[in-house]
């Protein structure tokens, strides 16, 4: 799902806020949740699941074209960890081994 999809789900399940509210509360919790991301912080969304960031050491890489090293510098990734309820609500239909 895409946010432009996300948005018209919440309108049609919401007919008494405008489009144009839904789009922007939808903006704003996902801005957040970058910018607490962007400063370092943890965001838990209780139920649901928990972002943070993971820092990936510097390294040697290869050039995959000429084979040669190259440095890899330093990055930070976001990082997602589902909350109990989420997984529970994926695997309520499927049969354990």
């Amino acid at each position: 799902m895409i946010k432009s999809e996300l948005v018209a789900r919440l309108t049609a399940r919401y007919p008494h806020l405008y489009h144009r509210d839904v789009e922007r509360i939808v903006t704003t919790v996902l801005d957040s949740i970058s910018k607490a991301l962007a400063e370092g912080h943890r965001v838990e969304l209780r139920g649901f699941g928990a972002f943070s960031v993971k820092t990936r050491p510097s390294r040697m890489g290869r050039n995959p074209r000429t084979g040669e090293p190259v440095a890899v510098g330093e990055k930070r990734a976001p990082f997602f960890r589902t909350g109990k309820e989420l997984r529970e609500r994926l695997n309520a239909g499927t049969p354990e081994s």
